[in-house]
């Protein structure tokens, strides 16, 4: 393969990957049945005059599966960021203890759930399109290599490559879904 094949191949694979790291994010925003850390992310404290994620304001831990406890590095800070936490939409009710905050997670109910899965199931079909519409750029870019001198051979063979990536991706995306259902479903 000629420089300008692997370098659009090494492309088109970096963009699904991306895609799928996305997922990974966004699967950790949908609340399966447990408390984690993570439900907390993109909540923004107002820390000193600015907008901060909360948990570079302070600990986040769970202590058992339906528990959060938020500990403020600073603890000036515990009522900024107890309202940052009752105007994140996440449904919480953070209880304030003075020097650190609980937050317990209500188990979640049939129909929470399947609203949780149907969730989940549009964001992996969301990275599903990103990832074939990575592969139309990369097909794009293979087709005009042939313009450009690249044999029709070589460009086939690219072009077979870029699908078997495709196929690789969708897979990953397939089974990152399977586990995601599989966590929101366990009671």
């Amino acid at each position: 393969m000629t420089d300008e094949s692997i370098l659009c191949l090494e492309e088109a694979e970096e963009g699904m990957k991306n895609s799928v790291e996305h997922l990974k994010k966004a699967f950790q925003k949908i609340r399966a049945g447990k408390a984690s850390p993570s439900m907390l992310s993109g909540v923004l404290v107002d820390y000193y005059g600015s907008m901060t994620p909360i948990e570079r304001t302070a600990n986040i831990n769970t202590p058992d599966a339906r528990m959060i406890v938020v500990q403020p590095f600073d603890k000036s800070t515990i009522h900024e960021i107890e309202k940052a936490i009752m105007n994140s939409g996440l449904g919480f009710n953070p209880m304030n203890e003075g020097d650190l905050i609980r937050i317990n997670v209500p188990v979640l109910t049939e129909d929470r759930r399947k609203d949780s899965v149907k969730q989940a199931k549009v964001e992996a079909e969301d990275t599903k399109v990103g990832i074939r519409n990575t592969r139309r750029s990369a097909n794009d870019e293979a087709k005009s290599l042939e313009k450009e001198g690249v044999s029709e051979d070589e460009v086939k063979q690219l072009l077979d490559e870029i699908q078997k990536l495709t196929d690789k991706y969708s897979k990953i995306v397939d089974d990152y879904f399977e586990l995601k259902e599989k966590d929101i479903l366990t009671v």
